[in-house]
Order: C-alpha cells, then structure tokens, then sequence
C-alpha cells in the first residue's frame, strides 16, 4: 500500500518552518526496478533573500526555474558533473526558495539501493544528497514534477519532537557559511558527515 502524498498546504510555509518539518516524513520513489523509500533525516534550507548560498538569489535562470514555484514540486540539479541534488521548492510562487535533502534513513527498496549504489552498509546507501538520489533513482527526469503524485512523492512518516532536531550552518558551501539552515536529527547515524 502507497503511503498518501502531503497535501499542498504542507508545502507553503516559510522555507526554513519547512525544512523542519520535513524531518521524518517519508520520500518515496517508483521505478521500473521497483520501490524505494526513506524517512527525512537531514536538510538544508536555501533562501531568495541576503542568502548567496542560494540559487535563487540572483532572480530566475532557465537551471533555477523551478525554485520560483509552485511549492511541492521538485527541483532536481546535477552538480560536480557526478550526481544529482533533489530539493524541494517551498515558499509563495516567485519567491524562489527550496530545501535540500540532504540524508534518508533508508525503510523500502534496501537491496535495490544496495545495487544501485554498489555498497552493502545501510549507513553508506542514502547519507548525503548525491548518494540520496542515486539510491532511489532519482534523476533530472524529476525536476518540476510534483511531488503530490507518484512516481515521486513525500508523505508523512514519523512524529519528531522539537528537541530531536539539531541545527548547524549548512555544509559543502562557500557562501553564507555561518547561516544555521541546516537541521537534522540528532544521533541518527544516517545522516551526512
């Protein structure tokens, strides 16, 4: 049975409540191969405004286009030319803001995952955004889907109490480095190191 996608309110709030309560919910894939899924354990908040670490900061571009909305759809980027970073866009349309997703606790697909990305620990499947999107298959084919429908979408998973959740300056960024955007749940061995 396919846990039922959040419903679009959940996605237009401030970019920073969002990337909060997107801890512990459930990202869920559909391929040929099969289902993948995992709950929420890192993320990163990226935002329009005094944040050069963002995309977005500078106005639109044909790569940002999707940051500029509507909430609950994905903006997928390929970075380093080596892998794939799935966000999602937050905010009023036109503002220009996402969260990254940065780690999973892997819950469905494990051997799927294991094949995919050539590692036999749980640990090592899903802990950082590029790993993420290798795992469950996630690719430039999701960027602007959204993420109320399959094959690719978030549903609720797990109640995290306020004081589970970490937060720290967003990593693996040059700009706005001292900036704690970055939330996670604490002493969860998925998330990125």
């Amino acid at each position: 049975m396919k846990p039922p996608p959040l419903e679009p309110s959940f996605y237009r709030r401030n970019t920073v409540s969002a990337a909060r309560a997107l801890l512990g919910t459930l990202l869920c894939c559909e391929s040929e191969d099969g289902p993948a899924a995992g709950i929420i354990v890192e993320t990163e908040a990226y935002l329009s405004r005094n944040d050069p670490a963002c995309h977005a900061s500078r106005g639109p571009t044909r790569r940002n286009a999707p940051m500029f909305g509507p909430p609950g759809r994905a903006y997928v980027y390929f970075i380093y030319g080596s892998h794939f970073c799935f966000n999602v866009v937050t905010a009023s349309p036109g503002v220009g803001e996402a969260v990254l997703i940065r780690a999973l606790e892997p819950v469905e697909g494990l051997e799927l995952m294991r094949r995919r990305r050539r590692r036999t620990r749980a640990a090592e499947l899903t802990s950082g955004p590029g790993k993420l999107c290798q795992a469950l298959g996630i690719d430039g084919r999701f960027n602007e889907h959204d993420l109320r429908r399959p094959p690719l979408w978030i549903a609720a998973g797990r109640k995290i109490a306020p004081a589970a959740v970490v937060s720290t300056p967003r990593i693996g960024i040059s700009r706005a480095v001292d900036r704690e955007l970055r939330f996670y749940l604490k002493d969860n061995r998925y998330v990125s190191r």
